[in-house]
């Protein structure tokens, strides 16, 4: 008997309108199970929204303030084309505002994740950053944009992890011995 496949979640839209402007519209809602999913599932994420105009950042903040909703986690600053140009984690609505400042003619989108269990957010910022490396102009400390991996000491204590090593007798590149 063929396996039947697990039903996607239904979007339940909440808010039909919260921003619009003369190109995009922001709504606000829910994604509710499907069939096979059930409700107990653990999600990563509380709330997120991917890539919304920097003009809708108050409404959006003060939508979840309404709601009592948090409000921090994992964020990304992205330029006109979509790139990410910044990740960081933190208070998402004050660091996009400072971050918006700081360089506002090159960042148009704004991404952001609360995450359920704060104690998250760290490796979360560090797998988006690595993943990233290459295209962000702004963070640089968790950057890598050569070969070299990253300090495991990024991730939590007791995280089982694999690491790489030069075999004895091989010259280290200065990138790596950091």
């Amino acid at each position: 008997m063929p396996k039947r496949a697990k039903k996607a979640a239904t979007k339940i839209m909440k808010v039909d309108k919260l921003y619009a402007d003369d190109q995009w519209t922001i709504h606000f809602g829910k994604l509710n199970p499907g069939r096979g999913r059930p409700e107990a599932v653990e999600r990563l994420f509380l709330v997120l929204g991917e890539k919304l105009p920097f003009e809708a950042l108050k409404r959006v903040r003060s939508h979840l303030k309404k709601r009592s909703l948090l409000r921090t986690g994992v964020y990304v600053a992205h330029d006109s084309m979509g790139y990410a140009r910044y990740i960081g984690r933190g208070n998402i609505f004050q660091r996009l505002t400072a971050r918006k400042a700081a360089q506002s003619l090159a960042l148009k989108y704004f991404s952001f994740y609360v995450v359920k269990e704060k104690k998250h957010e760290r490796e979360i910022e560090t797998l988006l950053i690595r993943a990233a490396g290459p295209l962000l102009q702004f963070n640089t400390k968790k950057k890598r944009l050569t070969i070299s991996a990253g300090n495991v000491r990024d991730y939590e204590a007791g995280t089982l992890f694999f690491e790489r090593h030069y075999k004895k007798g091989k010259k280290r590149n200065s990138d790596e011995q950091a």
